[in-house]
């Protein structure tokens, strides 16, 4: 019995199948991620950052596909709190400094072993 609502409530199914279709997953949206992301507002600094980034991955002959997040939630999600920032495979490797195309080839040399 539960006085004043503190009983423990029955909880409801989603489904008729008792849970085991595991309906929660299935409303989750999947996200296509970019392996290289230039975390920043937008600002100059954070375009010639990307810009040094595509002109990097060019010269080594890799996939110029950059995603630049501009959204604060998932930049500090990345622990950044200075910007322009770098991420490659989900690990910031430069954050707070506008990096040369030379100093990009070789952080991604050392991060793409």
């Amino acid at each position: 019995m539960g006085i004043f609502g503190f009983g423990k409530k029955k909880k409801e199914e989603a489904c008729s199948c008792g849970g085991s279709c595991n309906s929660d997953k299935k409303n989750e949206t999947v996200e296509v991620e970019s392996a290289i992301k230039v975390l920043g507002s937008g600002c100059a600094k954070c375009n010639s950052l990307e810009q040094s980034v595509k002109e990097g991955l060019q010269e080594l002959g890799m996939d110029t596909t950059i995603e630049h997040v501009t959204d604060f939630t998932k930049i500090a999600s990345f622990g950044v709190m200075t910007t322009p920032a770098l991420v490659v495979d989900g690990k910031v490797l430069s954050m707070g400094k506008v990096l040369t195309k030379g100093e990009v080839v070789e952080l991604l040399k050392k991060a793409r072993q």
